[in-house]
């Protein structure tokens, strides 16, 4: 039928007999040609395809075959049709697929989760409060700071947004401006060299008002602190106004007078500002202070790896945009000028039907003692807080007092208020609305708040802020950081006890909105984290420096690494869900955390097994976890695989510099001791445990051996090495006193054994005539202390404990008879 050929194949007149008759005929004669490849239908075919009613049965295979094929192949079967039929793909259908996870960001403008949509396109404006730069910075900023650095890093690096991050520097504000006084004051003083009694004199006027404050404070955190500081005066005090009495030397009465002087430097300070504080006039005097400490808050940030800002704004920098703010506020109606200060007026902001004030704690609205908090140390005098019309209202412009610096402004000479800073910085950089705003959670009310409405009320509108983001508070081992308590830990300090890196996993650790609990055991568990991270990827490292070529890199997978390859893709699912949650990175770590486990054990039974790992599977996990790492900030530098060795100063690719020769030294020393072994030189083993457990250690290098496979070698810090050495000492050290403290109670228990072995059964009850009075010829006891006669059942108990006696004696007689 396929070729012009071929017998055409009689089907109409077999369907006269019977319709089944032809069908078997039919599938017959398909069994002896060939109709799927090349096959083009002849006219028989089509004439044949046409008589039948529809598809054969499926007992005739073959016949059924040939009509799909033909069916299939048909186009038209028309008269006109040019007989030459085309095969046609089948519908496709795409897979249903699932639900991808969003970004949701907790809010608190609403506080809830909210799905993240930046207002223009992938761009993300951001503005972060700074920091005030008088004294140094501490755990309680560090919290803010690195948590920030975290969720950008994250938003930038891992959701691949283009973030416009912006941060300030107070350094015009009442704290500042006291702290810088008192330094100038105190400063002065001390250059003039006051003579002892003098200064005897001063801390005694100075200590009357500061006992009186002391007396008047109820801040139970405050008082404790100003307690600690009156007994240190009090204390510096005696041992002075002694040596004056008894009119000793001038030469031993000094020290004494500057020891006094140190310990009574902060109440001293604050007596001298109140005396001559309004005499200090010179504007560079309140610049110097901000200028170091400013200065010292970036050096943290930057040993802390926190990414500089992309734009950084100082309040003394701004002046003028202050200035042009706050004159727009007024115009627009939400500001009034009180005695040359400026005043926001939260009533009539609150009224007007396109403004809310406090949307972030409506709750606190009436709270004055925050607000006054808000206000400053040097803003809340009676005669400032009646210029207002409400205790409500806040200062966007401060008229400066003597003593204060000061600017031009329509109003006269001023300084700005706390709030409006922020507000005129933020928006001459981002405009009338940012995505982002961020800081510490203590700042909602009324810092935040204020800004939220002096904003809205310059350019009227409702969404000055999208999101608002708030780190949670730092407790230090579950208390409140104080001074007070003696537990004020400043950034410094902190990386004195653990690295950058053992602090940003410690936050990683935890919620960034939630408290953080700074303690031992807090940090304990980032440094066991970051220990378990690494020696992951040493192990991973060890493994692909093994020898390979290139096909042979490329293994097949067996049931394990298919098992290992859908934890690795679960655990990475997880790990966008965590972050796409509020940027999780507590669920985010634990599930990193996970994964290693699970590629552990992995590596485990495949060692067990003598078997390789694959490595180009654990080179992908590794890799991944690296890459998170590096968002996360954790890591820095160029290495596609784990921590860098050597810290980050010495970080010039040294694994790949100094691990050939390691190798060789390695390979060499296992030579070594495979020789040693065979011949039983203990001096040679000795010396290549003293190269593994002391000399390279030193260098920063670790060697593992293991029973019947290759030596693993592995770069460490060699800080941690140390550490581990002591430990292995002391482990061993207790392991040796429990050796000799076994030692010794078996030996003297075979001591007690050896001297009741040489006791004859005749002698053992004897000795105990406080409990039998009579025995027989043998030793046996036969009457008890009291003269009556032993019972038979004691009688029983006696005969057991002399027959194990007679026993003992024997052995012990068997033994000298032998000679040992």
């Amino acid at each position: 039928m396929s070729t012009s050929e071929e017998q055409a194949f009689e089907f109409g007149s077999l369907l006269q007999i019977s319709e089944e008759a032809a069908l078997e005929a039919l599938n017959d004669h398909l069994t002896l040609r060939s109709y799927l490849a090349g096959f083009s239908p002849s006219q028989a075919d089509l004439k044949a395809f046409m008589l039948l009613r529809g598809p054969p049965a499926p007992q005739h295979v073959h016949a059924l075959r040939w009509f799909r094929h033909i069916a299939a192949m048909q186009q038209d079967l028309s008269a006109e049709s040019s007989m030459k039929g085309k095969r046609v793909q089948p519908p496709w259908s795409p897979p249903a697929g699932t639900d991808v996870p969003q970004l949701q960001l907790y809010n608190s403008l609403t506080r809830t989760k909210e799905l993240f949509v930046p207002q223009k396109g992938n761009k993300v404006t951001w503005y972060c409060c700074g920091p005030t730069v008088y004294d140094a910075s501490h755990m309680g900023h560090a919290r803010s700071y690195i948590s920030f650095d975290i969720l950008r890093r994250i938003l930038r690096d891992y959701f691949k947004y283009d973030v416009l991050y912006c941060m300030n520097i107070t350094d015009i504000d009442d704290k500042i401006i006291k702290r810088a006084r008192q330094n100038f004051l105190l400063d002065q003083y001390k250059q003039k060299q006051q003579h002892a009694a003098h200064i005897l004199q001063d801390v005694l006027s100075a200590r009357g008002p500061f006992q009186a404050h002391l007396a008047s404070t109820t801040d139970p955190d405050k008082k404790q602190m100003l307690e600690r500081l009156d007994a240190t005066v009090a204390a510096a005090l005696k041992p002075l106004q002694a040596a004056m009495e008894s009119k000793a030397a001038d030469e031993a009465i000094q020290p004494l007078a500057q020891e006094l002087l140190e310990n009574a430097k902060d109440l001293l300070a604050d007596w001298l500002d109140q005396q001559f504080g309004s005499q200090v006039t010179e504007n560079s005097i309140f610049s110097t202070l901000p200028k170091f400490w400013e200065g010292e808050y970036h050096k943290d940030m930057e040993a802390l790896n926190v990414l500089p800002p992309d734009v950084l704004t100082r309040v003394s920098e701004y002046v003028p945009e202050i200035v042009d703010f706050v004159e727009k506020i007024v115009s627009n109606g939400y500001g009034y000028e009180s005695n040359g200060s400026v005043y926001f007026d939260t009533a009539k902001f609150d009224a007007s039907p396109q403004h809310s004030y406090a949307k972030l704690v409506p709750e606190a609205v009436g709270d004055h003692k925050a607000l006054q908090e808000g206000e400053g140390d040097l803003s809340i005098s009676a005669d400032r807080l009646s210029e207002k019309k409400s205790q409500n209202d806040f200062a966007l412009w401060k008229a400066s007092k003597p003593g204060e610096p000061s600017w031009d402004s329509p109003w006269g000479k001023g300084r700005p208020g706390w709030h409006i800073e922020c507000s005129a910085m933020a928006g001459s950089i981002l405009g009338e609305s940012m995505d982002i705003h961020g800081g510490g959670f203590d700042l909602r009310f009324p810092h935040h708040d204020n800004e939220l409405a002096q904003s809205e009320a310059f350019f009227e509108n409702d969404y000055w802020v999208r999101y608002f983001l708030h780190t949670g508070h730092l407790t230090i081992a579950g208390c409140k950081m104080s001074k007070s308590l003696k537990n004020f830990i400043t950034i410094k300090d902190a990386l004195e006890k653990n690295t950058a890196r053992q602090l940003r996993l410690a936050f990683l650790m935890h919620s960034w909105k939630d408290t953080l609990d700074y303690s031992s055991n807090t940090m304990e568990s980032a440094v066991q984290y970051e220990k378990f991270m690494n020696e992951f990827f040493l192990n991973v490292k060890d493994i692909l420096r093994a020898p390979t070529d290139i096909t042979d890199q490329f293994e097949k997978w067996e049931a394990a690494e298919v098992e290992l390859n859908n934890c690795f893709y679960d655990r990475k699912s997880a790990i966008h869900e965590a972050l796409c949650d509020n940027m999780d990175t507590r669920t985010a770590m634990e599930e990193m955390r996970a994964l290693v486990s699970q590629s552990n054990t992995y590596i485990a039974s495949r060692k067990n097994a003598k078997l390789k790992p694959n490595r180009m599977l654990l080179e992908s996990i590794a890799a991944y976890l690296t890459s998170m790492l590096k968002v996360f900030g954790a890591i820095e530098g160029s290495e596609p695989i784990g921590f860098p060795v050597g810290g980050q100063s010495l970080n010039i690719d040294l694994e790949s510099t100094v691990m050939p020769y390691l190798t060789v030294l390695s390979d060499f020393r296992e030579g070594v001791r495979k020789i040693a072994r065979e011949q039983k030189v203990t001096e040679l083993l000795q010396l290549c445990d003293t190269v593994r457990d002391d000399t390279l250690p030193e260098l920063g290098v670790r060697l593992e051996d293991h029973e019947g496979l290759p030596t693993v070698v592995k770069l460490v810090d060699k800080e941690t090495l140390m550490k581990e050495r002591e430990e292995k000492k002391k482990m061993e050290e207790e392991k040796r006193k429990k050796k000799e403290e076994a030692a010794r109670k078996k030996q003297e228990q075979e001591m007690a054994k050896l001297a009741k072995m040489k006791i004859p059964p005749c002698d053992m009850f004897l000795t105990e005539t406080d409990k039998f009075s009579k025995f027989d010829e043998t030793g046996f006891p036969t009457h008890d202390a009291e003269g009556k006669e032993i019972s038979k059942g004691q009688a029983k108990k006696l005969r057991k404990l002399y027959e194990a006696q007679e026993k003992l004696h024997n052995e012990y007689l068997h033994m000298n008879q032998n000679g040992s």
